[in-house]
């Protein structure tokens, strides 16, 4: 998997322009600077791997656009060793930047043929992140709970089951809303179960489907 002089020069200036947007996490920054995002498209889209946008990775879903994918990660607040959920794994692109940062990440997809294709992948850039395979509405319980919880497609609600799964003190960051456009919502959970909500502006997101993994 070549990752040379230019793909590097690419991605500085891809983390340069998101840091001038305001991303001001040196973590995160840093992190994306590291992680050679062209590997995680077809050989053919080089070009558009270090442009600040989303690309579609096959059965419906896109890689996100950097600038969200540091956004989001930013709001997480994310230390070394936290335990941290995905919802929606993706190419795994995000899973990386998380695991980068030192997170212990377990990821969920529900589409099939990206679970496979993604967790055959991973492993050859060296980053020990725990895929599965299934609904995301529903987390997964048998690791919870966890430090930080990241849904990486649009939710018209948020999941009770993820809720449930968020450590007192987590963040959960979500896409939140039914339409073409949501509302980036994070919520902190107390220690007596209740929750600060915060917002922070408008994003565009696939849809997170619910109930049943796709064959």
């Amino acid at each position: 998997m070549l990752d040379n002089y230019r793909h590097k020069g690419m991605r500085n200036k891809l983390v340069d322009s998101i840091a001038k947007k305001g991303i001001t996490d040196q973590a995160v920054l840093e992190a994306m600077r590291v992680i050679p995002r062209h590997l995680f498209l077809d050989s053919s889209f080089l070009e558009y791997a270090y442009e600040d946008k989303p690309f579609p990775i096959g059965s419906g879903q896109t890689i996100s656009q950097p600038y969200t994918v540091a956004f989001q990660t930013e709001l997480m607040e994310v230390k070394k060793g936290d335990k941290v959920l995905e919802i929606g794994t993706g190419s795994g692109y995000q899973a990386c930047v998380l695991a980068e940062m030192g997170a212990k990440v377990f990821s969920i997809e529900r589409q099939k043929k990206l679970f496979q294709k993604t967790k055959a992948f991973l492993p050859g850039l060296g980053y020990a992140v725990k895929l599965f395979y299934g609904d995301g509405y529903k987390g997964q319980p048998a690791f919870a709970p966890y430090d930080k919880i990241l849904i990486t497609a649009a939710a018209p609600e948020i999941p009770n089951a993820l809720l449930d799964q968020l450590k007192p003190g987590g963040f959960l960051v979500i896409p939140l809303g039914g339409g073409d456009v949501q509302t980036m919502i994070r919520l902190e959970k107390q220690e007596n179960g209740d929750f600060i909500r915060r917002e922070f502006g408008a994003f565009r997101f696939v849809p997170l489907l619910k109930n049943k993994a796709d064959d």
